[in-house]
């Protein structure tokens, strides 16, 4: 792969306010293995080569379990996720594959029936960031550390 532009040494304010959403989510009610395992899950299914060496050595970092992270692309096909984590996997599938159909309903009332409001808003802003740090990383070229 050629070298391409490094958005953080050209345009860092825009670097900084993709960050700013990273500081958001240390605040908020998931924890620290849900965000992996969304982070995980949408750089799978982006390819993202990057972001998921990242996320799957902070996810062994945190605890989460070499198996899960493994079966983490048949996540549907396994008992080792709890009902929240599969509601999770869900969204970030239905939220990262938008124009496949978006939300479904379906998801969106198992989501409501297990989380309330703020977490649900938590949940998108962490797939959705994921998504933006898949898209600037997989644009341009960034190389897997290690």
């Amino acid at each position: 792969m050629t070298t391409r532009i490094n958005i953080n040494a050209v345009e860092p304010a825009a670097y900084k306010a993709m960050y700013a959403l990273e500081v958001y989510l240390q605040g908020s009610k998931l924890t620290t293995i849900q965000k992996e395992l969304i982070k995980i899950r949408a750089s799978q299914l982006n390819g993202c080569a990057f972001c998921i060496n990242m996320h799957t050595s902070d996810a062994l970092a945190a605890g989460e379990t070499s198996q899960r992270i493994f079966l983490l692309n048949a996540w549907k096909e396994t008992n080792l996720f709890t009902e929240e984590e599969k509601v999770m996997l869900a969204m970030t599938e239905e939220i990262t594959l938008l124009p496949k159909a978006g939300l479904s309903e379906e998801t969106y009332r198992r989501a409501a029936r297990l989380f309330d409001e703020q977490t649900i808003a938590q949940i998108i802003i962490a797939i959705v960031t994921i998504n933006g740090w898949n898209r600037i990383a997989v644009s341009t070229n960034l190389p897997v550390a290690g």
